[in-house]
């Protein structure tokens, strides 16, 4: 299934389930674990489907002997479930309409958790059905029907994006309370993508709906390792989202634990130093946790509690944020990274959180600072702030130093209210990341995967090109047969009219110049080191240009031949001539159009491969890390302690690119004196105002 194919069929599920959910007067709150569970069924049978050959064959080998095992048992081993016939997906679908399709749902349901571990029990959607079935009868079903237009043959990966998809969408749907369950992907890519949590124990004590976890098992199938070597632990407050969780570990088929607990009261792993890697999405600046709840537990005192000074004597923290960033410090062991989002106040907040952050600084772990863009959550517009921690780095050239990347302008507009990172910013802004860590070769490494791309758009342009080019030559040919062959159909007032609008003798000195499709310069195999890399970028560059220049001239070429086709429709097409037709006239420059975009598009995607290339290259020439005004910046000891007293702002770091919008230092010093007059002006008008105000209403009071 290819990625659009994959994205249309997210679209038309999400619109018929969303429609029913309007047509039943059903919140989303109410409406999205029983629907998550009606996909996890579609997948359960999938899987099921794929093993099912094996699994009775294993099963008629081995009776009779001393290795005799249940079919249930055997199921378990081959695909991590038992689906009993009452839980088959068809079985459902086809339901007599006499019957309670909520409680054939429970049945289901519970037939499936009644072979799994205890861990995954009372775990999958039950009575919730019965809510649905009472507001409308014929939901259910619609829905089952709806979800069955999923491939028979769509693998667990397709599921897992399908699931994420419903669940970014139903997060989308409830606003503030959606964000509870749901980071957005590209954010949780880029914390795997900077943490790599290749093998071992993965912790997240907000996880959420456990996306940090599915992301992690992303990362490890797409690095070729294996899933067995991560072993993931979440803890969730609520008790509706930690089931969600659940769901999605048995979707991805992830090895791992869930528990319902507040982490602020329970360690239900022992985390103090256990951990390889953390990584959460904490709520923010929560207020109502007791100092009496936390203030014997290690995990948060250690660099201190976040308390207000002085003879208050109140027993409530201050803000959480810091509690949490002890947490997730305290967890990690010896060798462990961290990455977890943050408010933007915790990196430069005060008093007893300056204290926790300077002994946090101090002793080495801090790694990374990246700042967000705004928009990229579903709960805040305001941006946010990616911490990472690096245990292992306490030992090494780099204790003493931290990279500050200010991302706040790296971001692909979704729609009005909403961004995101697409997959390149991901990877490019990891690529500084891992230049910091002195991983060339992994620089080098993705330059070359971008190459590849742009390399294999290539190659898909001599039949794009030959397309719309061969469409336009033989339209305009075509053309001029018709106006020779059709003379004689014509009435007589009919061909007048056509001799007067001068038509003919535009068609018949009307010619397209000859246009051809250049070789692309480069002919050797693609280069992995720096210098003939940056080779090939010069030669991509060229090329790309000269690509433009070839779609204008077809552009021209095809605008020019449009006005005279769509003359030629009203004043040359004979009524109901069928030549017009056999000689592909009829629609041509709709054709035209869009075999117009499909070349377009071909060509943009060259010039997408090459942005990203010369993105890197051109702020990294050398292939090692160098600090970029406005994107990123290495601090020392001296810069981040003495001079910024421990501020782990990267805007105060990384400096304002004044030439990213072409200007001299003198221009932009220029627009910072017109603001700043602009600024003076409106403080004097709201001064008048607000004496104005002022005086009527004391006026008014007598």
């Amino acid at each position: 299934m290819t990625n659009d194919q994959l994205k249309k069929l997210e679209n038309d599920l999400w619109a018929s389930a969303n429609s029913l959910r309007a047509y039943g007067g059903l919140k989303a709150a109410d409406y999205a674990v029983p629907v998550l569970g009606l996909i996890f069924l579609r997948f359960a049978d999938n899987k099921y489907s794929q093993f099912e050959t094996k699994i009775l064959e294993d099963h008629k080998t081995d009776k009779g002997t001393r290795l005799e095992r249940t079919i249930e048992a055997i199921a378990l081993a081959n695909c991590g479930f038992y689906l009993p016939d009452y839980a088959r997906y068809d079985y459902l679908l086809n339901l007599p309409g006499d019957q309670s399709m909520a409680k054939a749902l429970r049945k289901a349901m519970e037939g499936i958790e009644e072979y799994q571990d205890e861990k995954f029990k009372n775990v999958l959607p039950k009575e919730a059905y019965f809510d649905i079935e009472k507001k409308k009868a014929d939901i259910l079903p619609q829905l089952l029907k709806s979800f069955s237009d999923i491939p028979k043959d769509a693998t667990g990966d397709v599921f897992g994006k399908i699931y994420e998809y419903f669940l970014g969408e139903f997060a989308m749907s409830e606003g503030q309370k959606g964000g509870e369950f749901f980071t957005p992907t590209s954010v949780v890519r880029f914390i795997v993508e900077v943490i790599e949590p290749y093998a071992g124990k993965i912790y997240d004590p907000a996880c959420g709906s456990g996306g940090m976890f599915v992301q992690s098992a992303k990362f490890v199938q797409e690095a070729n390792h294996d899933l067995s070597d991560i072993y993931v632990y979440g803890q969730e407050y609520m008790g509706e989202t930690a089931r969600l969780a659940k769901m999605n570990l048995m979707v991805n088929n992830i090895r791992g634990e869930i528990t319902e607990v507040n982490s602020y009261e329970g360690d239900p792993y022992g985390s103090l130093g256990r951990f390889d890697f953390v990584m959460a999405n904490p709520p923010f600046n929560v207020k109502s946790v007791r100092e009496s709840t936390v203030k014997n537990d290690a995990r948060f005192y250690k660099y201190g509690l976040p308390k207000n000074k002085g003879k208050n004597t109140d027993d409530s923290i201050t803000d959480a944020n810091y509690l949490w960033i002890s947490l997730f410090a305290t967890s990690l062991n010896d060798n462990g990274r961290a990455g977890f989002v943050m408010a933007n106040s915790a990196s430069d907040a005060g008093n007893s959180e300056y204290q926790i952050r300077k002994k946090i600084v101090d002793s080495g772990m801090v790694d990374c600072m990246v700042s967000m863009p705004s928009n990229m959550f579903f709960t805040v517009t305001l941006p946010a702030t990616l911490w990472f921690f690096d245990r292992q780095k306490v030992n090494s050239s780099r204790r003493d130093k931290i990279l500050f990347i200010d991302a706040r302008n790296t971001y692909h507009q979704i729609n009005r209210a909403q961004r995101e990172w697409t997959e390149e910013h991901i990877q490019n802004l990891a690529a500084i990341v891992r230049l910091y860590r002195g991983e060339t070769k992994r620089y080098l490494e993705l330059i070359t995967h971008y190459e590849q791309q742009a390399v294999e758009c290539i190659q898909q342009l001599p039949v794009c090109f030959d397309d719309f080019h061969r469409k336009l030559t033989n339209g305009l040919v075509n053309l001029k047969q018709y106006a020779a062959e059709s003379k004689s159909k014509r009435k007589a007032a009919e061909q007048r009219k056509l001799a007067e609008s001068g038509l003919m003798q535009k068609l018949e000195e009307f010619t397209l110049p000859e246009v051809a499709l250049p070789s692309f310069g480069w002919q050797l195999d693609l280069p992995t080191d720096n210098t003939g890399q940056l080779e090939f970028t010069v030669i991509l560059a060229a090329y790309g240009n000269v690509l433009k220049e070839v779609d204008a001239t077809l552009k021209t070429q095809k605008e020019r031949f449009a006005e005279i086709w769509t003359e030629a429709d009203k004043l040359l097409k004979v009524k109901s001539d069928k030549s017009w037709v056999e000689l592909g006239l009829n629609n041509l420059v709709k054709a035209l159009d869009e075999l117009q975009q499909t070349w377009k598009n071909a060509i943009d995607q060259v010039d997408f491969w090459y942005t990203n290339i010369h993105w890197l290259q051109s702020r990294f020439p050398e292939a090692i890390y160098t600090d970029v005004v406005g994107l990123c910046k290495l601090a020392d000891k001296q810069e981040y302690a003495d001079e910024q007293d421990y501020s782990l702002n990267a805007g105060r770091y990384v400096g304002v690119d004044n030439e990213s919008d072409d200007i001299s230092n003198e221009e932009f010093l220029q627009r910072i004196s017109l603001r700043n007059r602009e600024l003076d002006t409106l403080t004097e008008q709201s001064s008048m105002l607000y004496k104005i105000i002022s005086k009527s209403i004391n006026d008014m009071l007598g």
